[in-house]
């Protein structure tokens, strides 16, 4: 073993991307896939191809996995349990807190180490200078492999809780997937009235800066104060009902913003019509 080298174990897009980027920096690189094909591209650049799990975890102490979900993590790392001992893993793989506690419980009762980790930009940011993943888990194992994560992206440490670099994962999860999903019935609303995603761009981008909002919400929220003092629900239902009205006349599938509007609708039934829409936050959560 050399100080610069790793294993990358799932070759979806992300670990791909990752195991090119350790085989740029000049790192020995040994990769593993449940399709062995996959890694052909990775061998050419000069990877090392692990005919088995346990070869892959033999091969380096920092294993890097980048899988669908836990329960692939558990396929993989049950083929070579003992192998784990004295790993370092770098658990980079998408799932809940809880089942990244319960992996981190898992792989330490095999010996090895878990550092959870929540990459927070797609793969051909891998390795660029803006990219950033959350990390949680044992500090001194963040610092021991510190160099060689920050080949990949730069570290945003959240503590020593293995569920929390999962949890913030999962919340700016939540709300790229809402946005974007808004983004796109907007756009097939304007497909509809001949409207291109390119002419519209512009506009999207403003509309879609949420920064202010963002920044004036947040402080009421943690406070409890939603008066409605620049918005509220009333308002946001009849908003809403344009939206919709508007959707169904370009013959649009109007059910995203009927689910907005009914949970706002649930707002006003719980007696919330003038309150900020950040009262939906009471309605939302337990």
């Amino acid at each position: 073993m050399t100080d610069t080298s790793v294993t990358v174990i799932g070759l979806g897009p992300m670990g791909h991307a990752m195991a090119n980027t350790y085989l740029d920096q000049g790192y020995e690189v040994t990769v593993w896939n449940r399709t062995p094909g996959k890694a052909d591209g990775l061998v050419a650049h000069g990877a090392r191809r692990a005919d088995t799990v346990e070869a892959a975890l033999n091969a380096n102490d920092l294993v890097v996995l980048s899988l669908t979900d836990y329960r692939a993590v558990y396929a993989i790392l049950e083929q070579a349990p003992t192998a784990l001992a004295g790993r370092t893993v770098a658990n980079l793989t998408s799932d809940s807190p809880a089942r990244a506690r319960e992996a981190a419980g898992w792989i330490s009762a095999r010996g090895a180490v878990q550092i959870t980790g929540g990459v927070q930009v797609p793969p051909p940011a891998i390795g660029t200078p803006e990219a950033m993943t959350y990390y949680s888990g044992p500090r001194e194992a963040i610092e021991a492999h510190r160099t060689d994560l920050e080949v990949l992206t730069g570290i945003d440490y959240l503590g020593e809780d293995p569920g929390r670099a999962a949890l913030y994962y999962q919340i700016g999860i939540d709300m790229f997937w809402t946005g974007l999903v808004g983004y796109l019935h907007g756009q097939a609303v304007a497909q509809a009235n001949g409207i291109s995603a390119r002419e519209f761009l512009p506009h999207a981008v403003k509309t879609m800066d949420f920064r202010y909002f963002l920044e004036f919400y947040a402080p009421r929220i943690d406070a409890g104060d939603h008066k409605g003092d620049v918005d509220n629900l009333a308002m946001g239902v009849a908003s809403l009902e344009h939206v919709l009205h508007t959707a169904q006349e370009a013959g649009v599938d109007g059910s995203v913003p009927a689910a907005m509007l009914d949970l706002f609708r649930r707002g006003i039934t719980a007696g919330h019509g003038q309150d900020s829409l950040t009262s939906l936050t009471r309605l939302l959560k337990p």
